[in-house]
């Protein structure tokens, strides 16, 4: 009997250390309600950008922003360098969904549903924006899933996903550059189509050692709460199908689409690693800067939007994840979290990650019109 108490008694000890583990207690307050691993900070980079979407930065640290529903454009300036906006510019209006932005040689590109744009000299002409050139109209001009997000790669042309134009449809015969990654020349020219069955991704990156290009992807709703997760994904070789319309994530077959995909004889593509159910991961961006600890260096940040049709929300933070000296993930947690506080109060919802040179980071908040920036001033090792 004494023994069996004692037991029960190491077992409360365990379970009040446990939960009041240093894991849980090392978080620090940010703003009075973000919460980031102790040694960081989150503080307001700039507060008047409406529904600010993807970001580029451009020369003398302009940073450019799309938008989505806002259908403009902005400059944001940091004239004095303390890491806060000075004043923002806008550099385009009356745009459809203009989520898009890259920069390349001093010239922006903005890509609308079915356009991209291009604005020389564009750092210098702030006050004056030039006369676009377009690049292209030759994308499809459905709106669902239509805005994009575009950035130029290490082979310099640019790349453009093409969402579907759907929850779940099988778009691939009518038209196969719906649910896929393409990419065309600076100029706008000869486009090539490299992944299929890709739903929507908003967010992809180049990984700093393997140089191949990582990618979030939006999975389908009406599943469930819990199904199908997210997916983060590699593309290891030019024409890959990563499973839409038929298999979602790993193993989650279409309940519509899924026994024709089973007939199909392809070898699908799995998520390197599957994401939280329906938290809409949007930007990524692996951490090569000096400011973090080491352990954060190579490691992917995904910018989760959050869930819009959810039982209970889920999402509206910043996750990591993290890779063994192998490249296997080995964890997803988060990074940053605090923007939903309660079902009914949604402080924000990141959208788009930026590093700075300096090793901070920068995020975008579409619902707040806000762009935050990381900082860490802790022990970096």
């Amino acid at each position: 009997m004494r023994y069996f108490i004692y037991v029960v008694f190491l077992l409360l000890m365990s379970s009040c250390a446990s939960e009041n583990s240093p894991e849980k207690k090392e978080k620090s307050l940010s703003l009075g309600y973000l919460e980031a691993p102790v040694g960081f900070s989150v503080e307001i980079y700039a507060d008047s950008v409406p529904n600010a979407r993807q970001m580029t930065m451009g020369e003398n640290g302009i940073l450019y922003v799309g938008t989505r529903r806002d259908g403009r454009v902005h400059a944001v300036v940091d004239s004095d360098s303390d890491h806060k906006a000075d004043t923002v510019y806008t550099i385009a209006s009356d745009l459809r969904l203009p989520n898009g932005v890259a920069y390349k040689d001093g010239s922006l590109y903005v890509a609308e549903v079915s356009k991209i744009w291009r604005f020389d000299d564009i750092d210098n002409h702030l006050d004056d924006p030039p006369t676009p050139v377009l690049i292209t109209d030759d994308y499809p001009t459905e709106g669902h899933h239509g805005w994009k997000y575009i950035a130029f790669g290490p082979d310099g042309k640019l790349y453009v996903p093409v969402g579907a134009p759907c929850n779940v449809c099988n778009m691939e015969k009518e038209n196969p550059v719906f649910a896929s990654l393409t990419r065309i020349n600076p100029d706008g020219t000869e486009r090539e189509i490299i992944a299929h069955g890709i739903r929507n991704t908003v967010g992809f990156t180049w990984h700093p050692e393997t140089g191949n290009l990582w990618f979030t992807d939006n999975n389908r709703d009406w599943m469930g709460d819990d199904l199908p997760p997210g997916e983060l994904n590699e593309l290891t070789d030019e024409g890959l199908h990563f499973g839409f319309p038929y298999l979602h994530a790993s193993n989650v077959w279409d309940p519509e689409f899924g026994e024709e995909g089973k007939n199909m004889n392809v070898d699908f593509k799995p998520p390197v690693r599957e994401l939280g159910p329906h938290v809409a991961p949007l930007g990524v961006m692996f951490y090569t800067g000096n400011m973090f600890p080491d352990s954060y260096k190579n490691q992917a940040f995904i910018a989760e939007h959050g869930s819009w049709n959810r039982s209970k929300k889920i999402g509206y933070r910043v996750t990591m994840v993290k890779f063994d000296n192998a490249g296997n993930p080995v964890s997803y947690e988060p990074f940053i979290s605090g923007w939903l506080q309660g079902e009914d109060d949604v402080r924000g919802r990141p959208v788009s990650l930026l590093q700075l040179e300096d090793g901070s980071v920068l995020i975008s908040d579409d619902h707040g019109s806000k762009i935050y920036r990381v900082t860490y001033t802790g022990d970096r090792k």
